[in-house]
């Protein structure tokens, strides 16, 4: 299991919410630059259907690819209470040969983006870790190198953290917690509801940006 909350920012306040992870984190930034297809499964596979992502992290030496299934969110009187998505999630690391897999039993490619951004890790409560990216489409399959922005000026940020069944009501809670550091800059919510651009953003930036000098730390 996991939980996570979502959330956008301006392209132009993207420095200024590097520049708050980093002090709050005290270690350099991961950079992330991640090749997502998302693949659906085929009538063959049965009424319902079924879909998977498959992950490429481009910024390892030796490229490595990850299964990842995403599956309902957690319902219920509990789950209205919390502020954060509770769902199943199920990953694997995978070898080259697994989109050629998948193609082989019934799955199709849906579509594919490249995500460009960095992450910070947290160890507050619980294991949280904060991305913050741009998503850019092919306009060529698999043509990584041609991939253009779809929203130039907005970035996504996304905090995710493990759970279980036994700790998900901790880890939310920890999660929340972080997320009051962010609130300057931008609102957290559970993945599709959209809560907009946050007011204040300009003028925390700008305070951010003028403690900083105007540089990342």
């Amino acid at each position: 299991m996991e939980c996570v909350v979502q959330g956008i920012i301006e392209t132009q306040h993207v420095e200024a919410l590097e520049i708050l992870l980093q002090g709050l984190s005290g270690v350099p930034k991961e950079r992330v630059k991640v090749h997502e297809l998302c693949l659906k499964s085929g009538t063959n596979l049965g009424v319902v259907a079924s879909e998977v992502r498959l992950l490429c992290d481009l910024e390892q030496p030796m490229p490595s690819w990850t299964v990842r299934h995403v599956g309902g969110a957690m319902r219920g009187a509990g789950a209205e209470q919390i502020s954060v998505l509770v769902r199943t999630m199920v990953e694997s690391k995978a070898s080259k040969n697994v989109l050629r897999f998948f193609y082989a039993l019934g799955y199709k490619l849906d579509h594919e983006i490249l995500k460009i951004g960095f992450a910070f890790n947290f160890q507050r409560g619980a294991q949280i870790r904060v991305t913050v990216t741009s998503a850019n489409k092919m306009l060529k399959l698999h043509a990584i190198d041609e991939a253009v922005t779809v929203t130039p000026g907005i970035q996504l940020v996304e905090v995710t953290a493990p759970a279980t069944a036994d700790n998900y009501n901790d880890v939310a809670n920890a999660i929340s917690s972080f997320s009051e550091y962010l609130a300057p800059l931008l609102h957290l919510s559970k993945p599709g509801v959209s809560t907009g651009i946050v007011l204040t953003a300009a003028a925390a930036a700008a305070s951010l940006m003028s403690n900083a000098g105007g540089k990342t730390l």
